[in-house]
């Protein structure tokens, strides 16, 4: 079978394609690093959009979730950014753990993993 990888380097990918499922990278807010908890996970929220287009699929195929935050009380806040995004009636396996992440400006990060049609 063939191995798609997507926005890779050298340490990294940021989305591998096998067979008919794609498995993403913990994405953080490239784009909202220190700003508000809403808008970490819209922007996180965002790119994983881009990157499933990107392998040929979309939300509604999600089939898991990981999500870690820095903080629990801030669970409510990013389940509302989720909860708006999430495709209705796919909602996919999920886990959400506190944990410390890579920079102070990151207090949420979000991997998936999705089927492709």
């Amino acid at each position: 079978m063939t191995i798609t990888r997507i926005k890779s380097n050298q340490r990294m990918s940021q989305m591998v394609v096998h067979g008919n499922v794609a498995y993403s990278a913990g994405q953080v807010a490239q784009r909202a690093p220190g700003q508000s908890v809403t808008a970490q996970t819209e922007d996180i929220l965002n790119a994983i959009d881009e990157l499933l287009s990107e392998a040929g699929t979309d939300k509604s195929k999600l089939l898991t979730a990981t999500i870690w935050i820095t903080n629990m009380d801030d669970f409510a806040e990013m389940n509302a950014v989720w909860d708006a995004w999430v495709s209705p009636g796919n909602a996919p396996t999920r886990a959400c753990v506190e944990s410390r992440l890579a920079t102070p400006d990151f207090d949420v990060e979000i991997m998936v993993t999705a089927a492709i049609d």
